[in-house]
């Protein structure tokens, strides 16, 4: 590989209350590429990550940046060795504005003072590089999540790093501003930068990758040249099996209507307007569109997380009154959300306190929770849905992302369920993590349950739906059967405003 060596990794491990997050890993990254660093979530990339930007410290093995060997780094020694990391889970003060958190902690000041006029001039040269089109003093929390993620990179990106890190930089980023993200990094690799890629989204890694390492279980498995291998070679070496199908489609007859919508609008964000719908027992219907379309606003409506301002819910014929999520999740109504950890987890609670957590009149007795049964249903959880864990006490936010989101499902298949929403459900989750959930979503088809699902990604919305409903600008323009149709035909009803 040409170009100086930035950094080096040299047999590094790492425990966990006596569990193996890294064994004996090797990594190295060169001046001026791409190196993509993939596995299945928990397979540790993130450890290894956190380890070379200063959150964590390595219990043995060798660290090297630009050739001199570094002792434990914390998150200021790493910055001032020109290690930058742009997190999947956002790392922003959201109610600071977006110059402010570009610049946190490194105010550009005068006379000890922060001089905003300057500041927010220095932020807009990076938000003009992104071409992200926002005022440096907007609040960052007014921003959907797409900018925000955009915000993050320009405050990497800032701090002039010449080791960056990106964790799942696109997950929540339409397709204009991948394509702007990957100008940049392409920009970013002329001048000699390198940069550790971590993905899901394989189909992408052709357009900017350069060579590709594969962890699985902790360990260190294979480096490879990207353009001499395949996803298929990849995808074999993460899970250590061949995947026979991506998207386990199953066929069962649809029974009666499970929910009817009528007329609904909402003036949350793009606000939606005047949607109607129908979903019926043993059915998967996805909601698709462009981000900003209106599905999860859709979602969050249906559900009781956002006002309804007008339109009427049937739920098996019977209308319903929905006024929050407590009044949902009593009618048999469940929205597994977008952001798992902002509003589907209590992170610093356990995995089996959070399981229970919707349920807690099933596993207690006179308002007193009984230990007894809540470790019985969470186990049972636990070893249903395959969640790696040490054990069901486990801290939700030690948890990988694959794995949280198995929690959150988790949370709702203790109740009986007449609808499942799912926001984005395999968003930043791994292959066989998404096959691990598109099998939950078909286990509640076969028990008859009506399913729903926001989803961006088109091959999902074909692969795994019986019917698409497609938005844009809040309104739905289609209503089709998947056999019938493609991507294309998606996409100009998500661009044909109703």
């Amino acid at each position: 590989m040409e170009g100086n060596l930035l950094v080096r990794v040299e047999g590094v491990s790492k425990r966990f209350s006596g569990v193996p997050a890294l064994q004996n890993v090797h990594f190295d990254l060169y001046a001026g590429e791409v190196h993509a660093l993939l596995g299945e979530n928990g397979a540790g990339k993130s450890t290894l990550m956190k380890i070379i930007s200063g959150a964590y410290t390595r219990d043995s093995g060798d660290l090297y940046i630009k050739g001199e060997p570094v002792g434990d780094l914390t998150p200021l020694s790493a910055q001032r060795l020109g290690i930058g990391i742009i997190h999947q889970e956002l790392n922003l003060c959201p109610h600071l504005s977006v110059a402010e958190n570009i610049y946190l902690n490194r105010e550009i000041a005068s006379f000890g003072i922060t001089d905003r006029k300057k500041q927010n001039s220095a932020a807009k040269k990076y938000l003009d590089t992104l071409k992200l089109d926002v005022d440096p003093d907007t609040l960052v929390r007014e921003l959907p999540v797409s900018k925000q993620q955009m915000v993050e990179i320009c405050k990497t990106l800032s701090m002039n790093a010449q080791v960056i890190i990106m964790d799942e930089p696109t997950s929540a980023l339409t397709d204009k501003e991948i394509d702007d993200l990957f100008n940049v990094i392409k920009m970013l690799k002329s001048e000699g930068r390198g940069i550790i890629y971590i993905s899901h989204r394989l189909e992408e890694l052709s357009r900017i990758v350069d060579r590709v390492t594969i962890l699985r279980d902790g360990r260190y498995i294979k480096t490879l040249d990207f353009a001499k291998t395949t996803l298929e070679e990849i995808i074999s070496y993460m899970v250590g099996r061949n995947l026979s199908e991506k998207f386990p489609r199953i066929a069962v007859s649809r029974g009666e209507k499970a929910l009817e919508v009528k007329n609904l609008s909402s003036p949350r964000g793009v606000g939606v307007k005047d949607v109607s719908f129908e979903l019926y027992r043993g059915e998967i219907v996805a909601l698709a569109g462009l981000m900003g379309a209106g599905r999860s606003e859709t979602a969050r409506a249906v559900s009781g997380a956002d006002r309804m301002s007008a339109g009427e819910i049937f739920l098996e014929g019977r209308k319903i009154t929905i006024k929050n999520v407590r009044s949902a999740i009593k009618e048999g109504l469940y929205c597994i959300p977008e952001d798992r950890k902002k509003d589907g987890l209590c992170i610093k609670m356990t995995l089996a306190e959070n399981i229970t957590l919707p349920s807690l009149e099933i596993i207690s007795r006179f308002g007193v929770i009984r230990r007894g049964k809540e470790v019985e249903k969470a186990t049972k959880m636990k070893d249903a849905l395959k969640i790696k864990t040490p054990g069901i006490g486990q801290c939700a936010a030690n948890l990988s992302g694959g794995n949280q989101q198995k929690v959150v499902v988790g949370k709702w298949l203790m109740r009986n369920a007449k609808v499942v929403i799912f926001d984005e459900p395999t968003r930043g989750i791994d292959v066989a993590s998404k096959i691990e959930i598109y099998n939950i979503i078909n286990e509640l088809k076969k028990q008859g349950i009506g399913v729903m699902f926001v989803s961006s990604e088109l091959p999902e919305v074909l692969g795994m739906s019986d019917r698409i409903l497609v938005m844009c600008n809040g309104r739905i323009t289609a209503n089709l059967e998947t056999k019938n149709t493609n991507q294309e035909e998606i996409l100009k009803y998500a661009t044909q405003y109703a």
